[in-house]
């Protein structure tokens, strides 16, 4: 692995020792572009020049990963394209799994995640979403203001798919194979015009079956050496899912010029899962909780989601953009769990419903006017409001209620008003300069039979981005970035209802909820460099410091139940921390450094990170589930003779260990994931795509240790990766 490290240094000394070769190059395709340009104006581009080209003319910083990195890998999951760009990690367990997505090793809740430029829904994850359905990606490391600032490790911006661009009808059809199970998937867009609307209907349809298996060995050990529990846990699951994402866009122009654009976002997911757990008694000489364990779940969830904005043009090249979006939601869930002793005998039944309702609405708008050349400014307003209704019923095999709150009706009402101003200028052709404020204000209020809960919270984030372009290196340009951002908490963090564990320890604890949280306030210093290469290549060096203020972090108690003493996992501000890493980017076509050069793109990012929570003793008292480093490596090749290409990707994650409190260690096994593809073009309009994802299938390992009052829980956890093969059929017509 060390190899790889200074992989991003050698491009960057390669860059510069090609960087005259690379002047005299373009000063000779200058005049062609000059004398080309209307021509360009209609020639449908691979989408890196463009994608490119708004990463660098962009005062804050912005990465932009169009359809050619959606489509490189023959990737089934948005999740999957995203772990291999600059300082994104994916949260969670076991390669091929999934996970939260992370920016700079942050854990979930620190990177915002945007649909068409808002707030994705409750309960929406990037791992639900097929990438056909998108048509860009944008990253932004540091916050503005027209978007919330509640993106203290950065903003994914997740653009669906979109019209303009798009001229053919394109139908996909793909299989993924894994463990002797098939997952078939299906995926169409229509774009189409009639009159003044443009429209395009986008729809894919999948079937996911997966099989599971995991080991898990508990053992409570006091400070003379004495084993006073010792537990084998084997986990069988397995479990099929149905999946239909529907995504139409519908932009229809007015003669006046207005534009009015609507697209509503559909996703409906039906599963099943049957599960069997088998806990075996080593040593300890209170009884186990069962022997054999068997549960069957169904779960369905339906979500709906619209945006939609006008556009209306003004006076003086002036806009007003107005935006507005409703959603609705609904999760259901069933699952019934039956516990066994070693002879057989019904030791307790547990049934377990979930009903969630989700709905909302939200408009907002920016009115921008330029003050003159490349100088814009831009104010605007957000409103948003949220509703949940939740009721979750738990019941033993008498019928017993399993928790106070069970069979309660849980509502929980959220408002959010923010008001911003950003100024956006060139002062000369060097410097452009970047100033914004943005005010954002939260109320969240719930009713149960307890009492109402209310949490209110506001934040006010200064921000300032600032590009300087290099005179004599017209490829070469410095960035820097001061800003305030946060991070508020969620729902489930302020009101939620009780989460049991069926094996309550400490490593294993209940889950509750705290409503005098506050949000998380962060201020970032971002700085970077970055050199062009050619059209499509970049060398970047970057840094960024974080200091965060109200840190929340769960905490562990022993708390008295009906039935005993349980342990129960509260969340709260608990410190002060300080992040700060260091992220090293090249990406370029070898022929644009060499001549006669093959055809071979080389793309490889490199992540270092460190951070320190207060309070909590060293030397891993880092934030939550953040790695030290993180990497990746890929390249692809374009045979001349052969309309054959084919491309690897190497994405590595070193084991991670955090002191997470004076009690609590976890630690988490490194990452090693091996991506391979092979892409025939068979005709101009049809090729296939032959894909291998996890090619190493490392298993991936766990530890929780909990000391308290001379007695350590620890909980080591084994569970297998597997390899998936996908072959992936392509046409237009």
């Amino acid at each position: 692995m060390r190899k790889l490290i200074p992989l991003a240094c050698l491009a960057l000394i390669g860059a510069h020792l090609n960087a005259s070769a690379q002047e005299k190059t373009q000063e000779k395709v200058q005049p062609a572009k000059e004398d080309s340009k209307d021509i360009q104006k209609v020639t449908i581009s691979g989408g890196r020049q463009d994608d490119m080209a708004e990463r660098r003319n962009s005062t804050a910083g912005k990465q932009v990963f169009g359809r050619e990195e959606l489509d490189r890998n023959g990737d089934t999951t948005l999740g999957e394209v995203l772990k291999r760009l600059p300082g994104v990690t994916l949260g969670g367990g076991r390669p091929g799994r999934g996970g939260d997505v992370r920016m700079r090793g942050l854990g979930s809740g620190y990177t915002q995640i945007l649909l068409n430029g808002e707030r994705a829904p409750a309960g929406f994850s990037l791992e639900s979403l097929s990438p056909d359905q998108v048509e860009r990606v944008e990253v932004m490391r540091g916050p503005v203001a027209e978007n919330s600032t509640r993106a203290i490790a950065g903003t994914i911006n997740v653009i669906l798919r979109d019209g303009y661009q798009q001229r053919d009808i394109q139908l996909k059809l793909a299989d993924s194979y894994e463990r002797n199970l098939h997952t078939p998937n299906v995926s169409l867009t229509l774009p189409g015009k009639a009159g003044s609307l443009t429209y395009t209907l986008s729809a894919s349809l999948s079937k996911n079956r997966q099989k599971d298996l995991g080991e898990s060995v508990i053992r409570d050990t006091e400070d003379d050496g004495d084993v006073t529990k010792l537990q084998n846990v084997e986990e069988h699951s397995s479990g099929s899912s149905e999946n239909l994402h529907l995504t139409p866009r519908l932009s229809y122009k007015f003669d006046n010029g207005d534009t009015l654009n609507f697209q509503p976002f559909i996703m409906a997911s039906r599963g099943d899962t049957d599960a069997r757990s088998n806990l075996a008694q080593l040593a300890g000489a209170v009884p186990p909780e069962y022997n054999l364990a068997l549960s069957q779940t169904h779960a369905s969830s339906t979500m709906m989601r619209g945006f939609g904005n006008w556009l209306h043009k003004l006076q003086g090249a002036a806009k007003l953009d107005v935006k507005f979006g409703l959603g609705l939601a609904k999760r259901d869930s069933d699952a019934v769990r039956n516990q066994f002793n070693a002879a057989g005998v019904l030791l307790d039944r547990f049934h377990d419903t979930d009903s969630t309702r989700d709905r909302g609405f939200n408009t907002g708008g920016k009115y921008s006017s330029p003050l003159g050349e490349g100088h814009l400014l831009a104010a605007g307003w957000d409103v948003e409001t949220s509703r949940r209704e939740q009721t979750k019923v738990g019941t033993d095999k008498n019928g017993n209620a399993q928790f106070d709150d069970s069979g309660d009706n849980l509502t929980a009402d959220t408002r959010r008003v923010a008001v911003f101003a950003q100024d956006e200028w060139d002062i000369t052709p060097q410097w452009g300069v970047y100033m914004g404020a943005r005010w954002e204000g939260i109320r969240t209020t719930s009713d149960r039979s307890a009492g109402t809960v209310s949490n209110t919270s506001s934040v006010f984030s200064p921000l300032l981005h600032g590009v300087y372009r290099i005179p004599g290196a017209g490829k070469d340009q410095l960035r820097m970035s001061l800003t305030k951002s946060y991070k508020s908490p969620n729902v489930q963090d302020l009101i939620a209802l009780p989460v049991l564990s069926r094996l309550n320890s400490a490593t294993r604890p209940d889950r509750t909820g705290n409503p005098e949280l506050k949000p998380e306030l962060a201020t970032g210093l971002d700085m970077a460099f970055e050199h062009y290469l050619g059209r499509s290549g970049i060398v970047s060096a970057s840094g960024f410091v974080r200091d965060i203020d109200n840190l929340i972090r769960r905490e562990l108690s022993l708390k008295p139940g009906s039935a005993g003493p349980r342990w129960v996992s509260t969340p709260g501000n608990v410190a002060h921390a300080r992040t700060k890493g260091v992220e090293l980017e090249a990406k370029f076509q070898l022929a644009e450094l060499m001549d006669d050069a093959p055809a071979i793109d080389f793309r490889s990012n490199y992540s270092r990170f460190w951070s320190r929570v207060d309070g909590v003793p060293g030397p891993d008292n880092r934030l939550d589930q953040q790695p030290k480093q993180t990497a990746n490596l890929g390249l692809d090749y374009r045979m001349k003779d052969l309309p054959l290409s084919m491309g690897a990707s190497y994405n590595w994650t070193p084991a991670i260990r955090v002191q997470s409190s004076l009690s609590q260690t976890v630690e988490s096994s490194r990452k090693r994931v091996v991506d391979a593809h092979v892409l025939w073009k068979m005709t101009p309009l049809t090729q296939l795509r032959l894909a291998a994802a996890n090619l190493l299938a490392d298993d991936a390992t766990g530890s929780n240790l909990v000391y308290t009052n001379g007695l350590s829980q620890r909980s080591t956890t084994l569970n297998p990766t597997y390899r998936v093969w996908t072959a992936r059929l392509e046409t237009k017509f």
